[in-house]
């Protein structure tokens, strides 16, 4: 399985660019001035995103744990019907493939909730990250009087095609919240599935679930 990729930033850019910043009457008068932050790196560099990568991990590898056990116990039944399916009779042979099916159909269900689920804590972690990020850059914008500030995150679709390097404020938000700016990698986007492909049971059509990656 691989490891946790995390911090999808859909709710970052829906929460960073939906009309930050608006400005007020005496910004109104002011000559108009457009900052960029790099919202993907900011995050990167804060406390906050070791303890979230850590607690997604390991959320990940609960549901990774549950999907091994019930394929374990799924195979187990599997091999055992092979075994004896030359002996049984053809009432239990039909009633022992209904039950592998059952069990295969739970096991896909199980995978697909298990996305969701994991898909949904990463948000639930991520929001209070993202309001400290989100007060910060208020208070970097209106002490430097920036009018809007944009998002350059190229990890998704950014929203800033160009712009001078005395624009990007992102050193001055990392700087507002006490941190300082560093080399760290940008976070990578989008977390990994926890399930791996269902198997399949005897006498079934093989229908497989895919994973994300």
């Amino acid at each position: 399985m691989n490891l946790v990729k995390i911090f999808r930033l859909t709710l970052a850019a829906a929460l960073l660019t939906a009309g930050t910043l608006a400005a007020t009457s005496a910004q109104a008068q002011a000559p108009l001035k457009i900052g960029y932050t790099d919202v993907q790196y900011v995050l990167s560099q804060m406390t906050e995103s070791k303890q979230i990568e850590s607690e997604l991990k390991t959320y990940n590898d609960q549901l990774a744990a549950q999907l091994k056990s019930k394929s374990s116990e799924f195979e187990t039944k599997v091999k055992d019907y092979q075994q004896k399916s030359g002996t049984m009779t053809e009432v239990v042979k039909a009633d022992t493939e209904k039950e592998l099916q059952r069990l295969q159909q739970s096991i896909q269900e199980f995978q697909r909730t298990a996305e969701q689920s994991l898909q949904q804590k990463q948000q639930t972690l991520l929001k209070p990250a993202l309001d400290k990020l989100q007060k910060n850059i208020d208070l970097v914008a209106d002490e430097n009087g920036f009018t809007y500030v944009f998002n350059s995150d190229g990890g998704g679709s950014p929203l800033l095609l160009h712009a001078p390097k005395d624009g990007d404020i992102s050193d001055l938000v990392l700087k507002k919240m006490g941190i300082t700016p560093g080399a760290q990698a940008p976070i990578k986007s989008g977390p990994a599935s926890p399930a791996t492909t269902a198997p399949v049971a005897p006498g079934v059509n093989k229908t497989k679930t895919k994973t994300k990656k």
